[in-house]
C-alpha cells in the first residue's frame, strides 16, 4: 500500500511539474512587449510535451502504462521546456525573416549592444538557410518593430567577441554553460551579425 501511495505521490508531484513547466513556455513570451512570439521547434516540443505527459500523469483513470511512459519521457520535455522558458527571461528578439523555402520564419535570438551597434550570434548554416546577410528584414526590440539588415562577419575576433558579449550579459547562457548545454566560447561554426538601421 505504501508502494502505491508513493508511485501516486510521484506522479503527482511530477505531473504538476510537467503542467507548470508547459505553461511557462506560452506564458513566459508574454513578458515582451510586442507580437507574442510563438514557440516553434524544440521549444514548442517541450511545452506541448510537458502539457500532454502532465495530463497523463494526472489523470485518475489512465492506464498504468501510460503513466511509465510519461514517467520515462519527462526527464527529456523537462529539459527542452525549461530551456525553452529560461531562454525567454532576458532580453529576445524577434527577426522576421524566410526559410531556403522561402516560408515566413520568426528568428528568437539574444542580442548584444556594442558601441558599433547592435550584434546577434549564430550558426553560419542558420544565417544562410534564412538568407540573413544583406536582405531588408523587420526586427522586433522591445514592442518597435523597425528594419534592419544583417550584416555577416565569419572572422573569428568577431564571433568570439560576440559570444563572450551574451554571456556576460545572459546570465541562461552562463548558466547552461557551465552545465555543458551551450557553448562557453563561439565554435567555429559560429558567426556575427550587426544588425545595421535600414536606410530611409
Amino acid at each position: 500500500m505504501s508502494e502505491t501511495y508513493a508511485s501516486s505521490t510521484v506522479r503527482t508531484v511530477v505531473g504538476v511539474l510537467l503542467l507548470a513547466v508547459g505553461v511557462a513556455v506560452f506564458a513566459v513570451r508574454l513578458i515582451h512587449e510586442g507580437a507574442y512570439a510563438f514557440p516553434r521547434g524544440g521549444n514548442l516540443f517541450g511545452g506541448v510535451g510537458a502539457l500532454l505527459l502532465g495530463s497523463a500523469l494526472l489523470a485518475p483513470h489512465a492506464p498504468r502504462w501510460l503513466g511509465w511512459l510519461a514517467l520515462a519521457g519527462s526527464p527529456v520535455v523537462l529539459f527542452f521546456g525549461l530551456y525553452a522558458t529560461m531562454a525567454e527571461l532576458e532580453e529576445t528578439i524577434s527577426l522576421y525573416a524566410t526559410d531556403s523555402s522561402g516560408r515566413p520564419a520568426e528568428l528568437r535570438l539574444w542580442i548584444v549592444d556594442r558601441e558599433d551597434g547592435e550584434w546577434v550570434g549564430m550558426p553560419l548554416a542558420k544565417a544562410v538557410e534564412h538568407a540573413l546577410d544583406g536582405a531588408r528584414l523587420d526586427m522586433l526590440r522591445k514592442g518597435e518593430v523597425r528594419c534592419v539588415i544583417p550584416r555577416l562577419f565569419e572572422d573569428r575576433p568577431t564571433s568570439t567577441a560576440i559570444h563572450q558579449m551574451k554571456l556576460d550579459k545572459y546570465a541562461v547562457a552562463r548558466r547552461s554553460a557551465a552545465l555543458g548545454f551551450y557553448p562557453s566560447e563561439a565554435r567555429e561554426t559560429t558567426v556575427a551579425l550587426r544588425l545595421d538601421a535600414c536606410a530611409e
